[in-house]
């Protein structure tokens, strides 16, 4: 075929180009679509993700507050004498709980742009504020039926109301007083309920429900402190699943292997119906903070309010998270750091039983018989060639 003009087009057929035409488009939409489906598959990613935020890493602190604690500290590693405050410690604490929860986030920040980094902080925060509201919710209606169950009140409480509760019940009322006060006695019970200047009560204080049997040691207010077991129903509710909160395993100790293990073989028949949330954020010990995050949540659920609030009276709920928080990450010295991790082993057998496989590190593995005997003949082999 000849073509004289150079400047001009060659003739086409009408039905070819519109063929070629929808052919672009279609190829243009399908690139839209995948990139929807790819920022939504982004976005409930992020979401599910961020649930584990204000359960594990911190109630109140904006991950902006972590990022930028982590960032100063290192822009300031070199003024090694410089004094950091509580909040700062906890701050910088949370954004390595944050690295070993979400491990992903911090090589995220370090390869997005601004606007994506502020963009997947804001999903992950939707999530944690999303989780937290839905436990709030569970543990409204379950902390009523364990109370009910264990103290039998007249009237029961109601699961769907909160009015009844704090301090204007009675039951509630002694599980929300300060430690350091009787319940049982008339001066106390009134001054609380008049909010007189005698008895305020605030995050200074342990409420009794932190104790085991709810009973305190006015000579030694460790003891107990931390083993009720309304705390260990509430973590197994939000942690393990409501269902498993039915059953609270004995501490662990030989006595209670057997019965461990039949609940255990119980579990795998009935079958798995949803991932629990320790299995999504592949959590195998309890944690300090997600024990203060029970603990602010049945705080709240005891209460009389209605609605998530940081201050209830003359009570602080941010300050009361920090002080337990404090409590495990901030200590006097290797004695207490000894008492408190033995506490974290009787959490971690409560709620997860007596299995250790996430502690057979390499370093405690070569200490075994299996290693031993193998360097042994290695040994004894080596020391034959030698002597040839």
């Amino acid at each position: 075929m000849t073509h004289a003009d150079p400047s001009q087009p060659i003739p086409t057929s009408t039905k070819a180009r519109a063929k070629r035409r929808i052919a672009a488009l279609e190829e243009e939409l399908e690139t839209l679509r995948n990139e929807r489906g790819s920022k939504q598959r982004k976005t409930t990613y992020y979401v599910a993700q961020g649930r584990a935020i204000r359960r594990m890493v911190t109630l109140y602190a904006t991950l902006e507050d972590l990022i930028g604690e982590n960032d100063r500290r290192y822009e300031s590693m070199s003024l090694t004498d410089e004094p950091t405050t509580l909040e700062q410690d906890i701050l910088q604490a949370g954004y390595l709980e944050l690295a070993r929860t979400l491990p992903w986030v911090h090589t995220k920040l370090g390869t997005l742009d601004h606007e994506e980094c502020e963009d997947m902080l804001k999903k992950l925060k939707k999530g944690a504020d999303a989780a937290r509201g839905d436990d709030t919710s569970s543990l409204k209606d379950l902390v009523a039926g364990w109370v009910n169950q264990e103290f039998r009140p007249t009237p029961l409480i109601r699961p769907d109301d909160k009015h009844s509760r704090g301090f204007a019940n009675d039951v509630c009322g002694k599980l929300l007083c300060p430690a350091e006060w009787d319940w049982d006695q008339t001066c106390v019970k009134a001054g609380i309920r008049d909010r007189t200047t005698e008895f305020i009560v605030s995050e200074n204080s342990w409420p009794l429900f932190m104790y085991e049997d709810y009973k305190v040691n006015a000579d030694n207010l460790e003891e107990g402190f931390l083993k009720s077991k309304l705390l260990v129903l509430a973590f197994k509710a939000i942690f393990t699943s409501p269902s498993s909160a039915k059953e609270v395993d004995g501490d662990g100790d030989g006595a209670d292997i057997l019965e461990n293990n039949r609940r255990a073989r119980r579990k795998s028949e009935q079958g798995k119906v949803k991932t629990c949330v320790a299995s999504i954020i592949n959590m195998r010990k309890v944690t300090p903070r997600a024990i203060a995050y029970i603990a602010c949540q049945v705080r709240f659920a005891l209460s009389g309010i209605s609605s998530w609030r940081t201050v209830d009276g003359d009570f602080d709920y941010e300050a009361f998270w920090t002080n337990i928080v404090a409590f495990f990450e901030v200590v006097p010295g290797p004695v207490t750091r000894r008492r408190v991790d033995k506490l974290l082993e009787w959490w971690t057998r409560k709620i997860f039983g007596t299995n250790h496989r996430q502690d057979l590190t390499p370093d405690v593995v070569s200490q075994m018989s299996v290693n031993t005997l193998a360097e042994q003949r290695r040994m004894l082999e080596d020391a034959a060639f030698d002597s040839d």
